[in-house]
């Protein structure tokens, strides 16, 4: 018998190779003598250079300007010669206390130096993952880092974070286009939502990074001038591209000022690891996350993986520390059986500390249910 395991990160408990490594005991304890392979997976939001350090990549350490203006210490993966950045370990989200004031006052300056870092490291190829920022700055941090020039309409520089930019009348972007020269820059997420709207950045991450309706209102109208600013300055129209909100906007600032292209973070994923060349001939593919809920049927690695197993006929179970789905729900997306750790544990903070036991004992648990419904 053989069993691809393919989970993302357990957030705040285990990273996506963690996950793989327990769900991979546990398949071990009730099949010992079949072949299991792990490929942990990722859908470009936090964990994703974790996934691709697995894979064989090269850690690049160094210090940036944090999403408050702090330092803190970040880093990223290069792999066959594209340097792979991660917006969240600049200006990740954990990284504050959401509040009112953070929502308007985070930015994305780090991201800019980590770009402008693998830049000076003779980087041709990048890619960008965005997702769990504290940002809503539209990517005009990251764009300053990198030497753009943002005015009022006095002419004068102001400070950085998503509630200053509404002030913003022009943008100098020369300098970012000479330092980016040809250099190919790729944006990997795991949404589609818009720069501006009720769809988009400001409307439906804002209050994730601490922003009431007050604050969700002016950081829209400042990625609204932001749009205009970049458009002015010969950029794309950015208000409806898909994707552009995603990380805050900071991948519309890429795709406006870097000529970025946006994809699906999964597939990028999917791509590097080989997890697609390992599904023909399985008998099981195991995946799992953190939630298994709504947001895991749209672009997520867990209805990945099963969109990818049922092409080839493979049976899919998947384990999560919370299951918010239905069977019907999980059934039409592919997935034959699923557990959740929090329905096995006394208390949520017990489920997290004890993730890794969990999660072997259960899925051992899940793969004997399966055996037994498979007769």
């Amino acid at each position: 018998m053989r069993v691809v395991i393919a989970p993302d990160k357990f957030k705040g408990s285990l990273t996506a190779v963690e996950a793989a490594s327990a769900i991979g005991e546990g398949v071990r304890d009730v099949l010992p003598d079949a072949e299991v392979v792990e490929y942990p997976v990722a859908d470009g939001g936090e964990g994703t250079l974790d996934v691709l350090l697995a894979a064989g990549g090269k850690r690049v350490d160094l210090r940036v300007t944090g999403p408050l203006s702090e330092q803190v210490d970040a880093w990223y993966v290069v792999l066959d010669g594209t340097a792979y950045l991660e917006s969240a370990r600049a200006c990740g989200i954990e990284y504050v206390q959401p509040s009112p004031e953070v929502s308007l006052a985070a930015h994305t300056y780090g991201v800019g130096e980590l770009v402008a870092h693998a830049l000076a490291g003779g980087a041709r190829r990048i890619v960008l993952t965005v997702g769990g920022t504290a940002s809503t700055d539209g990517g005009s941090g990251m764009l300053r880092a990198l030497g753009a020039m943002l005015f009022d309409t006095d002419d004068r520089p102001f400070e950085f974070g998503g509630g200053p930019l509404g002030a913003v009348a022009a943008v100098d972007l020369s300098a970012v286009r000479e330092q980016l020269g040809d250099v190919v820059v790729r944006v990997a997420t795991d949404v589609t939502n818009p720069l501006l709207g009720p769809d988009g950045a400001a409307a439906v991450f804002g209050p994730q990074k601490g922003a009431s309706p007050r604050e969700v209102e002016q950081l829209e109208a400042s990625l609204r001038a932001w749009a205009r600013a970049l458009e002015r300055a010969g950029t794309i129209a950015l208000g409806d591209v898909p994707s552009a909100g995603a990380g805050g906007g900071v991948s519309g600032g890429a795709m406006a000022a870097l000529n970025a292209t946006a994809e699906s973070g999964f597939e990028l994923v999917v791509e590097l690891t080989g997890v697609a060349d390992a599904l023909p001939g399985a008998d099981l593919a195991i995946t799992g996350e953190g939630s298994l809920d709504e947001q895991s049927l749209a672009g997520k690695a867990p209805a990945g993986i099963a969109a990818l197993a049922r092409q080839h006929d493979v049976d899919v179970l998947a384990i999560a520390g919370r299951v918010a789905l239905t069977d019907d729900d999980l059934a039409a997306a592919g997935i034959a059986g699923s557990r959740a750790l929090i329905d096995h544990a006394p208390s949520l903070e017990h489920a997290q500390r004890e993730a890794y036991p969990l999660l072997r004992e259960q899925s051992a648990e899940l793969v004997r249910q399966w055996l037994v419904a498979r007769g």
